[in-house]
């Protein structure tokens, strides 16, 4: 068996009782019930629920473990009984039950919660953006803006276009905001900037005879935020077609 994992915590399901498994994860949650402890062992992929009884060493181990701790757990996948199925989570009709359990890491005194939405503040949270990232609202949007992206990528490749990338470090061109400038070391006093767009870029691509062109394209400016881009640094979905007419971008039954 795998050294870390058999299964992620999101993809174990009721054929899969009987059969004995490895997860590794975060500790997302503990309920001590006396004689047994539940944990809520998290990972990228989802939630399990594992259980361990009093008589088995590592009990104490995990009983000491703090919140975000991170464990193997090896153990027996079981169904659950009738009124503690939990229809809320993909894994919701199984638990493991553990024979052997190992800490990877343990994790100190947390300064914000993980297991909770409740906002800690931008400064907290900006300073351990890690823990922020692990929330589950936070790491639905990363993984959201991933789909995002793969889903206009897919698209506009189906429609023919071809993925080019443009230089980031260039020269200062008429724009609509202040450049972001990066000092030149071989040429003192001498600046780069940090294009506000890839205008001249993909102008240059269309006139080589580049037939139709797109780029996730992250642009920077020296500008306040407004509603729909962040300051000083966003991307956007940029492309040019050549040949073609008003109909051929937006047909008429679309409009």
């Amino acid at each position: 068996m795998h050294p870390y994992r058999s299964h992620t915590c999101g993809a174990l399901r009721l054929e899969d009782a009987g059969s004995t498994v490895r997860l590794s994860g975060w500790i997302h949650r503990k309920r001590d019930h006396g004689q047994l402890l539940f944990v809520d062992l998290r990972d990228n992929y989802g939630l399990t629920q594992c259980v361990i009884d009093i008589d088995n060493p590592g009990f104490k181990v995990l009983e000491a473990a703090r919140l975000e701790s991170v464990i193997t757990v090896t153990g027996r996948v079981v169904a659950r009984t009738a009124d503690t199925i939990n229809d809320k989570l993909p894994t919701g009709h199984i638990e493991v039950k553990a024979d052997e359990v190992f800490v990877q890491s343990l994790a100190d005194q947390l300064p914000l919660q993980v297991n909770s939405d409740q906002d800690a503040g931008e400064d907290i949270r900006l300073r351990y953006r890690f823990l922020d990232l692990r929330r589950t609202k936070m790491h639905r949007n990363i993984h959201l803006r991933s789909n995002v992206i793969a889903s206009a990528r897919r698209r506009m490749i189906e429609a023919g276009f071809t993925e080019f990338q443009t230089p980031i470090l260039t020269s200062s061109s008429p724009e609509g905001a202040r450049d972001f400038l990066v000092p030149a070391r071989n040429h003192p006093g001498k600046f780069y900037a940090l294009p506000q767009a890839p205008q001249q870029f993909k102008q240059l691509l269309m006139v080589a005879g580049f037939d139709r062109y797109f780029q996730i394209a992250p642009c920077f400016r020296d500008e306040d935020s407004r509603a729909d881009r962040s300051p000083g640094e966003f991307y956007q979905l940029d492309f040019e077609m050549s040949f073609v007419t008003q109909d051929d971008v937006s047909p008429p039954s679309s409009r």
